[in-house]
């Protein structure tokens, strides 16, 4: 007994699974089922064994037995997701989806098969799938781009819509880029990066060039949405806390024939000189309840970059004054 608590030992059996898919690479898998729930791990032959607290084991049961689930499926998985798989066990016994329920979007051309990997990024693309206008609300790192270019390359792949129009308002994040070389479309590439970098992880080099050249792929500002009628299109709105109120009405009401609008935004990163001017903060309030649109909210639970990026959140949200506690 330590600390008043039993010493447990429990095996899983882990017959017809991907051994290194289970461990990770360099066992880190194993290190990091070890670090977040104080148990020891260790794979022998067929089985996975646990061994430390009893508490501690029984948490860290379900989250393995998952693991292996997904490494007999031959269904990836990555280090940081595991800290995920404990939420969604925490959340409720059944928290952890089954892999045969995920949503997965499988892109022509590329060898990754896109699945959301939170209960937020579920029901952010289940939205997509079931409103025209969806409005994704969140900090940095939820995927709420990400997942928005997957589901607009879906809908183009399968001849839902034509083309796929990608918008951001070009404000500067406290730098000023207006004194850069070239032309215009030199000038507002950094705001777009991001926008290309999704594209590029998504599609081969080439076909991004190829659609970007017919323009069955189009990147722009938000100001060169003025005056248009966006139709048979995928409009996706990024970084959109630093749209206008008036850009967004201007925005929203280009929406055309058989088009489908994802606006993303993150209500903590407006750089507006006046934030209270961010469209995105008003349409969260008079777009609410209005059939075929849809608010989807992604918090730091649903963080799918480092694993330090929910505790910078999380840090952030508390503030200066506000230590954590011992």
């Amino acid at each position: 007994m330590t600390n008043g608590e039993t010493l447990v030992e429990h095996r899983l059996d882990a017959e017809g699974a991907d051994p290194l898919m289970l461990a990770g690479v360099n066992d880190r898998n194993v290190h990091e089922v070890s670090r977040l729930f104080g148990v020891r791990v260790v794979l022998r032959g067929d089985h996975v064994i646990l061994s430390g607290g009893l508490s501690a084991v029984e948490s860290a049961m379900p989250v393995v037995q998952h693991m292996i689930e997904l490494s007999r499926l031959r269904t990836p998985f990555d280090t940081p997701d595991i800290a995920r798989f404990v939420d969604g066990a925490e959340s409720s016994p059944s928290g952890i989806v089954h892999p045969n329920d995920e949503i997965r979007i499988a892109l022509p051309g590329s060898r990754r098969v896109i699945v959301p990997k939170s209960d937020g990024q579920r029901g952010y693309v289940a939205a997509i799938a079931q409103n025209d206008v969806v409005i994704g609300i969140g900090p940095a790192g939820t995927g709420k781009t990400y997942l928005g270019v997957a589901c607009a390359l879906d809908a183009l792949y399968k001849k839902r819509v034509r083309k796929i129009i990608l918008a951001r308002p070009a404000v500067e994040a406290g730098e000023n880029l207006g004194f850069l070389p070239g032309d215009l479309q030199d000038k507002v590439d950094p705001y777009l990066r991001p926008l290309y970098d999704a594209l590029e992880d998504m599609m081969p080099h080439d076909r991004v060039r190829r659609a970007l050249e017919d323009s069955t792929i189009e990147i722009a500002p938000l100001a060169y949405m003025r005056g248009r009628t966006l139709s048979d299109a995928f409009v996706i709105l990024d970084e959109a806390q630093n749209a206008t109120r008036a850009q967004m009405k201007m925005f929203l009401t280009r929406l055309g024939l058989n088009s489908r609008v994802v606006i993303t935004g993150d209500k903590t990163q407006i750089d507006l000189s006046s934030p209270a001017e961010s469209g995105l903060l008003e349409v969260e309030t008079i777009l609410s309840g209005i059939d075929g649109i849809a608010l989807a909210y992604l918090d730091e639970k649903d963080v799918i970059r480092h694993r330090l990026v929910k505790d910078i959140i999380l840090a952030y949200a508390r503030g200066p004054g506000d230590e954590l506690s011992p």
